[in-house]
């Protein structure tokens, strides 16, 4: 051996990158992107590029004005555009949209220095913001590929005790979100990303099997619990927002205590409260308690203290 090479770790490189991380979620989401088309029509377009155009044009313009390094090429900007966009009715004006995606890309990732430093998911707390700040965010708009004689969605539906469709809740057949509601649409999306390695499936399982459980426990209806599975934004949180690497828990243990505690706060908010929705709240107050569950399930090196 002729030369020795010395270089700082790591001396092996998965090949994955922010870049490649962040165009497999895009590629996960074009199913229920697609979806949305075809079940809400031209307006849920109008919903998807106001959201994208805000979020990608907003960081740009903040890197410009702060004199930063431009960023928008990790298309992280381009995933929480989508994911919000995913999350919102046909209802809401685009002028919504657009505040609504620059406080997500300014105020809750920019400004606290840029993608992996976020407290929080931004496209989530970007949600909560508008549905404090505005009204008609996730229901209101109904499918155009069917008749409906009601735009509630079927969460409310549900809060009046009538039951609904398991497999219009399946199909998307119902009015919501544009990204909610096709429930067969964002498997597709989860399945995708489990072979691709992106994300692991503890946190998205548990999720959701601790509201059903707990809908089973407190109603014995499992119809009832199914429905409640099915409704709303719990796939698309769980899937897509439950697993996000900056502000989730990265050891598995820590992954399973997240899902648990939002399928609580989920539950509690949906059963409990006149509010019918608490996927958005509960996935955001886990973000903020989640320092503190990676510091209760880090693992111990070998010859550690205890």
């Amino acid at each position: 051996m002729s030369k020795l090479y010395v270089s700082a770790s790591p001396h092996i490189h998965s090949g994955a990158s922010t870049r490649n991380i962040m165009l497999d979620v895009i590629i996960a989401l074009l199913p229920a992107t697609a979806a949305s088309v075809i079940i809400f029509g031209v307006k849920s377009l109008i919903v998807l590029a106001s959201c994208l155009i805000a979020a990608v044009g907003g960081e740009a313009l903040f890197n410009l004005i702060c004199r930063k390094k431009q960023t928008i090429g990790d298309l992280s900007a381009v995933v929480t555009g989508l994911l919000l966009a995913l999350n919102l009715s046909t209802n809401v004006p685009v002028w919504q949209c657009v505040i609504g995606t620059l406080f997500a890309i300014v105020c809750v990732k920019c400004l606290f220095g840029g993608l992996g430093r976020n407290f929080a998911n931004p496209a989530i707390t970007g949600r909560v913001f508008m549905l404090v700040a505005f009204s008609a965010v996730a229901g209101g708009a109904n499918p155009t590929i069917v008749d409906a004689v009601s735009s509630a969605t079927p969460l409310e539906v549900l809060a009046k005790g009538e039951s609904v469709d398991l497999l219009d809740l399946f199909l998307g057949l119902h009015g919501g979100a544009i990204g909610e509601t096709c429930v067969l649409a964002l498997i597709i999306g989860f399945v995708y990303l489990l072979v691709r390695k992106v994300i692991t499936w503890h946190a998205p399982v548990v999720f959701i099997a601790t509201v059903f459980v707990l809908y089973l426990a407190f109603t014995g209806d499992v119809m009832l619990a199914l429905s409640q599975i099915l409704a709303g934004g719990l796939f698309i949180g769980a899937i897509f927002m439950a697993t996000d690497y900056v502000t989730t828990p990265i050891t598995t243990c820590g992954r399973i205590v997240f899902a648990v505690g939002c399928g609580v706060i989920t539950f509690i908010i949906r059963y409990f409260c006149a509010y019918p929705e608490g996927v958005s709240f509960s996935i955001l107050i886990m973000n903020i308690l989640t320092p503190f569950i990676e510091k209760w399930t880090e693992k111990q090196p070998l010859g550690g203290v205890k």
